[in-house]
């Protein structure tokens, strides 16, 4: 009876990883259905975000990235940070070896991978921020107002696109102070534990 009883909460728990895993691309990059599929050609793409009332935040990833799976699967399956998202962001995943074609903001034509080389991202996951206008004449890495590299928990995932929605990179409050003092007031609210 106890054997039972074990076999059918682990098959109920597997069953709920599965619920909260998102699609895998035959690119071998999870999915989101909420991820923006374009020509990716980035002034195109900024100039779409802000008709749509949001900013443009480009994802680079690559098949079989740990960091990537765990992001989708603990922070972009959490509702706090993907409803977020999903309101102030158009978000277009980049394979950090992929071949699609992408257009940079200096009209230069490259594939994802040599985009990746020339922006300098090295990094998976990356997460890429662009201004609400396209400038002329620079590159998407000399554009960017702020860049994420790396898997990070929820809070610092979630304060980032947040600092970034109220153009904390125009004020004087670094990034880290910034998250410093959202970490403190959600403490001191009892919304966080003292860790």
């Amino acid at each position: 009876m106890i054997r039972r009883v074990i076999i059918a909460l682990a098959a109920l728990a597997a069953l709920s990883v599965q619920a909260w895993s998102s699609e895998i691309g035959e690119d071998g990059l999870h999915k989101e259905d909420w991820f923006a599929l374009t020509f990716r050609d980035v002034a195109e793409d900024i100039a779409s975000a802000k008709e749509e009332g949001k900013r443009l935040v480009m994802i680079f990833e690559q098949r079989g990235c740990i960091y990537c799976a765990q992001m989708h699967e603990k922070i972009l399956s959490d509702p706090e940070v993907s409803d977020f998202i999903k309101a102030n962001y158009k978000v277009v995943q980049y394979n950090m070896f992929g071949d699609e074609e992408v257009t940079d903001l200096d009209g230069e034509v490259l594939t994802e991978k040599t985009a990746a080389r020339k922006w300098g991202y090295v990094f998976t996951p990356t997460m890429v921020f662009l201004p609400e206008e396209a400038p002329e004449g620079k590159t998407v890495a000399e554009a960017a107002v702020a860049t994420m590299p790396g898997a990070f928990g929820k809070w610092t995932f979630l304060n980032m696109f947040k600092w970034v929605a109220e153009k904390g990179y125009e004020s004087d409050e670094h990034f880290q102070k910034y998250h410093a003092r959202i970490i403190n007031e959600m403490r001191a609210q009892g919304r966080l534990d003292a860790e």
